[in-house]
């Protein structure tokens, strides 16, 4: 069987070309369009037939994406694409994880219903687990999860004198343990009460043992940026120096990147939504969990 045809949809053209070239597979050409009323026209311009395919597609901003991506997929089983897989860096709809109010839908299994109906593997980072411990609970298809700490650690280590780690709150307090030791650096976390999406309040605790340091914020994600940015002035009110802040995936809802700037922190994310902050690369773990999956080499 020949290797696997790497596909982007819009946006995520740098990170396919790097994946394909790191497995010695190729890229095909999807040509993608909206027509005036705002519907999808897609169509496939290489050869599919008996061509196994992956689709790169992060999913920030999912409800602008999903359908064209669901339509890709079943348009290339109907070209002859024996097998159809997704690399999607940033994983939407993990956050409603169960029925919090009567009525609601739980939308992250709804979601992998549709990815499962549609592809035959998949691969992602760190997707936001929380009450589930794994994605097999609710994808039926074979995943992989690419774990963006160690990545994280190396960055810190390499950039940051005199780290001080501080996480988002006592329920990340595992991980960001993990990205402390990796960078050889103390750690402290946030003690934060939500009071919605928009309003959170927190406090730093005791940081005084640390002071001299620089305080690095790490979260998995940062959308509204609340939590940060409510650090960062705590942080500055008690005379720490700008800190650093860095999530595995940048949302940035709100212009809260731009936010976290004008108060004076550096912002730094991995490329799994792809947007100027990056300066983490994942694509090679991503290229390592793809090979596990897809049908990827050279060619006979």
């Amino acid at each position: 069987m020949s290797p696997t045809l790497f596909f982007s949809m819009p946006g995520n053209e740098r990170l396919a070309a790097g994946l394909a070239a790191q497995l010695d597979c190729e890229t095909g050409e999807l040509d993608t369009r909206q027509f005036p009323d705002g519907e999808t026209y897609l169509r496939f311009a290489t050869d599919l037939d008996k061509r196994s395919i992956a689709i790169v597609c992060t999913l920030a901003h999912p409800n602008e994406k999903i359908l064209p991506l669901i339509f890709a997929a079943a348009a290339a089983r109907e070209l002859g694409a024996p097998r159809v897989g997704l690399v999607a860096p940033y994983l939407a709809y993990m956050r409603q994880d169960r029925r919090f109010n009567p009525g609601e839908a739980v939308t992250s299994r709804e979601m992998a219903h549709l990815v499962s109906e549609a592809f035959d593997w998949m691969v992602t980072v760190d997707p936001h687990l929380h009450r589930y411990s794994d994605l097999s609970e609710i994808y039926s298809i074979p995943t992989r999860v690419v774990h963006a700490a160690p990545l994280v650690s190396r960055w810190i280590k390499a950039n940051v004198e005199k780290p001080l780690i501080i996480g988002p709150d006592s329920e990340s307090e595992q991980w960001v343990a993990a990205v402390a030791s990796e960078a050889e650096a103390p750690y402290s976390v946030l003690e934060k009460v939500r009071h919605g999406d928009r309003d959170v309040r927190i406090t730093l605790g005791n940081l005084g043992p640390w002071q001299g340091r620089t305080a690095v914020l790490v979260d998995d994600i940062i959308s509204s940026g609340r939590t940060m940015i409510e650090a960062v002035r705590l942080l500055a009110a008690q005379g720490w120096p700008p800190p650093v802040c860095i999530a595995v995936h940048g949302l940035f809802a709100d212009h809260s990147d731009e936010l976290l700037i004008a108060a004076g922190a550096r912002v730094v994310t991995t490329n799994s939504v792809g947007l100027g902050r990056s300066e983490i690369d994942v694509g090679p773990l991503l290229g390592q969990a793809v090979q596990a999956l897809a049908d990827v080499g050279p060619g006979p």
